[in-house]
């Protein structure tokens, strides 16, 4: 049989063309990128058209493999983004010079690969043992902006406490965390759903959190919390350059300033230097302690001051003492003078914070020669105090009654006898101590109180196995205000507790030298009142003591006792007309029974209560205490024998 040409499906006449092959329509669909969804339709038209079920079935294969190759192309493209995102991470870190503006960076690109609403950081502070937000990206909410995660709180804390990452699709519905109102809160707030968050490690160390979330529940897949972890290693070695950079700048900084210190060295050389010369100047020709202060002023360029041991600032004074170098106190320096183990005051160079070492040796060699001056001047003044001591024994046992001789006496070492004078009595507590030591003390005690006595220009002497003074008294002091300055300043200068008793202020010394006599005895009792109760160590005058004053007091100052119990009560009778003494009296008289004193004054009760508030404003609150009440009842005996007397 003939072969017929026109039947040949080859044949160049009437011939049908090749049945296209199955991958060529997906080919043409990866060649323009088309979506997966575009996939579906060749084999959805082919079933239309009724295609062969091997036609469908070679279609459905060459599908399968179409998105298999379209997802791997995806893949290496978005690998591709990945790597040049952190490539250009790695290469602003290479040139890092705002580590703000290399993190805000990562964040950024960390929410642009991972496609999320939010990327934020975190960092761990050490001090506070917390993690803080420290750069975000598409936040809204200023209170998520300024979270604080304890460690272990929300996922942030569990991720910086376990150095792992974690992710969630839904945080407010996980149980894995620890939720917290602050942390919960921060998140409504900014509306975040699912959270993924990478550790930042240096070393073993986890030092912050990077995180990536979107206000929508979302699974994160493997090869997203991967590059999270990629842009969260370069985030920790940006923050590790930063620190490297920041101690490379301050070692570079202290070098500079350790030039400029060996620059400086040579001026404060020949400063001390200056000032040794001009030391051993004044120390020749007899300089006293404000000439030595001067001298380091004009070396150190600053003010230096020479402070008593009562005036100077305690804590500094001490520490210097027991170190042996100037302490600094504030904007000042202070330096202990003390020789022989007493301390006998300080320099204190004033607004000077900076001070050289050199500098800081100086004003210690300014201060031992100050401690030198002083013993010099001490031992050169050893005579006058006798002087004063024997003037003051001459007053106390009234040998020498000649006015004049004992004005002129006193004038010669500076003391004014016509000026208002307090008798002190003071005496070491030194309990258990040895005769040696107690000997030892007891010199110091007269010393310092010699010293006293002649800066404040009055007299001491020993006595009675203590010291007396006579310290003049000014128009706005008190005989126990100066009692008490008197304890301190001797107590701090011989290193052992003083009691001091004083003396109602006295006057016309010249002329009654019986009167210095009598106040000695008044200031012995004090002082012994001070011991009996349990106060040694403290200053007190008659004054002092209440009603147990009048018997300690040598005038027996009643009216003044009166005055400083109920002289208030007193005085608002007097000028308002009111009746408060005798409701007092009333009131005590009545075993301080308000219903019994209204029946005592024939008034109501309410009354009463008024008058004792009244009372109570002008005593003070504690009128009513036992130790007050009773000096107050005795005040009212004395006002009303007073008053019989007078009428």
């Amino acid at each position: 049989m003939s072969h017929d040409p026109a039947q040949s499906p080859s044949g160049p006449a009437g011939s049908e063309r090749p049945a296209p092959s199955a991958e060529a329509p997906f080919l043409e669909l990866l060649a323009r990128g088309a979506s997966a969804d575009a996939y579906e339709q060749p084999v959805l038209v082919a079933r239309a058209e009724g295609e062969p079920p091997g036609r469908i079935d070679a279609l459905e294969h060459a599908k399968g493999l179409a998105l298999r190759v379209r997802a791997d192309l995806e893949g290496r493209r978005r690998r591709e983004a990945e790597l040049s995102a952190l490539f250009e991470t790695a290469h602003d870190l290479a040139g890092l010079r705002d580590l703000g503006a290399v993190l805000q960076a990562i964040v950024q690109r960390a929410r642009s690969l991972l496609s999320t609403d939010v990327a934020y950081l975190t960092l761990n502070d050490p001090s506070r043992g917390d993690t803080y937000m420290r750069v975000t990206e598409g936040s809204v909410a200023a209170r998520f902006q300024q979270l604080r995660l304890g460690m272990g709180e929300g996922l942030g804390g569990l991720v910086a406490q376990t150095a792992r990452p974690y992710v969630t699709a839904d945080y407010a519905q996980d149980v894995r965390f620890k939720h917290t109102r602050t942390i919960d809160t921060g998140v409504h707030d900014e509306g975040l759903v699912a959270i993924l968050g990478v550790p930042l490690m240096l070393g073993p160390h986890v030092i912050g959190v990077l995180f990536a979330a979107d206000r929508r529940a979302r699974v994160f897949e493997r090869e997203q919390i991967a590059l999270l972890g990629s842009f969260a290693a370069l985030a920790a070695a940006a923050i590790d350059t930063a620190n490297l950079l920041s101690e490379t700048r301050e070692a570079l900084g202290e070098l500079e300033r350790a030039n400029e210190i060996i620059r400086d060295r040579g001026d404060v050389i020949e400063r001390a230097s200056d000032v040794h010369d001009r030391l051993a100047e004044l120390v020749l020709r007899g300089g006293g302690v404000h000439d030595v202060a001067a001298a380091v002023s004009q070396v150190l360029d600053g003010t230096v001051e020479f402070a008593d041991a009562v005036t100077a600032p305690d804590k500094p004074l001490d520490a210097s003492r027991a170190d042996g170098h100037a302490v600094r106190d504030g904007d000042d320096w202070v330096a202990a003078v003390a020789a022989g183990g007493e301390l006998l005051g300080a320099l204190v160079l004033r607004g000077h914070p900076g001070l050289d070492p050199v500098d800081q040796r100086t004003l210690e060699r300014a201060a031992m020669v100050t401690s030198l001056l002083l013993l010099a001047r001490r031992s050169a003044s050893e005579a006058e105090q006798r002087v004063r001591g024997e003037l003051l024994d001459d007053l106390l046992d009234a040998r020498d009654r000649d006015p004049r001789l004992l004005r002129e006496r006193a004038a010669r070492l500076h003391a004014d006898l016509d000026a208002t004078h307090v008798v002190l009595a003071a005496r070491l507590e030194t309990p258990g101590a040895d005769a040696e030591h107690e000997a030892a003390a007891r010199r110091r005690l007269w010393s310092a109180a010699s010293h006293l006595a002649a800066t404040r220009h009055g007299l001491a002497a020993a006595r009675d196995g203590g010291t007396v003074l006579l310290l003049p008294l000014s128009a706005a002091d008190r005989a126990s205000d100066l009692a008490r300055r008197t304890a301190k300043h001797l107590s701090s200068a011989v290193h052992e507790q003083v009691t001091v008793g004083a003396s109602a202020p006295v006057e016309d010394l010249a002329n009654r030298t019986d009167t210095v006599a009598a106040a000695y005895a008044e200031g012995q009792r004090c002082l012994d009142a001070l011991r009996l109760l349990g106060r040694a160590g403290e200053g007190a005058a008659a004054e002092d003591f209440g009603f147990l004053g009048l018997l300690l007091a040598e005038s027996r100052d009643i009216s003044g006792f009166v005055e400083r119990t109920m002289g208030e009560v007193v005085t608002y009778d007097r000028r308002r007309g009111t009746d408060l003494v005798r409701t007092l009296d009333a009131y005590f008289a009545s075993g301080m029974s308000p219903a019994r004193t209204k029946d005592a004054l024939h008034v109501h009760v309410n009354t009463v209560a008024q008058r004792l508030e009244r009372i109570g404003r002008l005593l003070g609150p504690d009128w009513q205490s036992p130790a007050r009440a009773l000096e107050i009842q005795l005040a009212l005996r004395l006002h009303r024998l007073a008053g019989a007397i007078s009428g």
